[in-house]
């Protein structure tokens, strides 16, 4: 086993009582088995597909401390911590994660809390459900976040999950979300990161729709250090339907790697999929689409594009939309684009005045605007308009709190 991987399980076989009993059966009765795979496992190499672009083990090898505090869920309406949610969770906990992921195992395995989200049948939720998470400490620290959203019949809601870091502290996020999305639902789910350089973060995120169903998660990577997002949503009710958007602005030497699927499992279902970069200096970027039309999901429908923009030749992008389709009657499309400022739309804002630093800041706003305009939450869409024209400036590090740039 490499050093990266037995330092946790050293620490397992160290605190594995202490988290059993600051934790809850349901949880504490996968941890087992997700001990296994990842002693079998340990983490992906570069060689494993769907970790190509991203060095795990480095992101991992660092000796963090690592929290093992259990949540504190207050006056937050339809959220409950895993031990006092008004269902059994039994049938959903660890039922959707990729159990052949060491990654998502060590989270099963460290996990202390989970934070429940519960929508009853037939229930629309009128306001958004916001989850701040703000990393602080004067310790290198990792963070095992686990929440669980179930959406029962014909249920809506919003759900926003924003990340923070205000301390100059090495944090390392590994986060598993899954999502049941039952027949009728609406779930839009957002995610905003505008954390620090010094900060990793790993998401995993598994998403099960049933029929008439319609989910839309919305990614923005405002302000990071390395993050790895994946996202796997299946569809498997007829009639249901997903969009995905993800918007990154990233310099400086920051990584992004967005790796998803859509599964379309059976038929007369639709998926969109739009994702844009934006990044300066030694930034780089990574996309890896899947498209998987299994046999039988005949009239479906799916268009996924990756667009880039690299405002510097140092800058890299990687991408790789793809499809797979064992059906012959569907209207799929996929496609990418790797570009660099335009300089003649650069010479016209010129020519009319405006400065050229200002002309590239309103080109790089303007080709993320598409993703942004697309978010049906008004409040939303405007604190995002607001974040990254702040961030294109260069603003977002020097947010209130932070000790950074001090």
């Amino acid at each position: 086993m490499t050093d990266s991987a037995k330092q946790y399980t050293d620490f397992y076989a160290q605190a594995g009582k202490l988290i059993g009993e600051r934790s809850c059966e349901v949880m504490n009765a996968q941890r087992q088995a997700a001990l296994q795979t990842f002693e079998a496992l340990q983490f992906p190499t570069r060689k494993v597909e769907r970790y190509k672009y991203t060095d795990v083990a480095a992101d991992f090898a660092p000796n963090y401390g690592i929290a093992l505090t259990p949540l504190q869920v207050k006056n937050l309406p339809f959220c409950h911590r895993i031990s006092e949610a008004p269902i059994d969770i039994t049938p959903y906990y660890n039922q959707l994660a990729d159990k052949q992921d060491a990654v998502v195992a060590l989270n099963t395995l460290l996990g202390v809390d989970a934070l429940v989200i519960y929508v009853p049948r037939n229930t629309k939720v009128q306001h958004p459900i916001q989850i701040s998470n703000v990393l602080k400490g004067e310790q290198d620290t990792m963070v095992n976040r686990r929440i669980l959203i179930i959406m029962e019949d014909c249920a809506e809601a919003d759900v926003i999950i924003t990340d923070r870091a205000v301390d100059q502290t090495h944090f390392l996020t590994n986060q598993v979300v899954e999502v049941f999305a039952g027949d009728g639902s609406h779930l839009n789910l957002y995610e905003v990161e505008e954390t620090h350089l010094l900060c990793t973060r790993y998401s995993s995120v598994f998403i099960r729709q049933g029929r008439d169903s319609q989910v839309r998660h919305t990614s923005f990577t405002l302000f990071n250090g390395h993050t790895r997002n994946r996202l796997d949503v299946a569809l498997q009710g007829e009639g249901s339907e997903v969009v995905l958007n993800g918007c990154v602005i990233a310099d400086k030497m920051q990584r992004v790697d967005n790796n998803t699927l859509i599964d379309h499992q059976v038929s007369h279902c639709q998926s969109n999929e739009l994702y844009k970069y934006v990044l300066d200096d030694n930034a780089v970027g990574a996309f890896a689409g899947r498209i998987l039309v299994r046999e039988g999901a005949q009239k479906t429908i799916s268009n996924e594009t990756n667009a880039n923009l690299c405002a510097t030749s140092s800058a890299r992008m990687y991408t790789q939309p793809m499809l797979e389709i064992y059906a012959d009657d569907v209207k799929c499309s996929h496609g990418s684009t790797v570009g660099q400022i335009s300089d003649a739309a650069l010479f016209y804002m010129r020519q009319r005045g405006i400065p050229e630093q200002e002309a590239r800041l309103l080109l790089k706003s303007a080709f993320i605007t598409e993703v942004i305009e697309a978010i049906p939450l008004e409040a939303l869409k405007d604190r995002l308009h607001l974040l990254v024209d702040k961030r294109l400036r260069g603003e977002l590090s020097k947010c209130e709190g932070c000790k950074l740039c001090k």
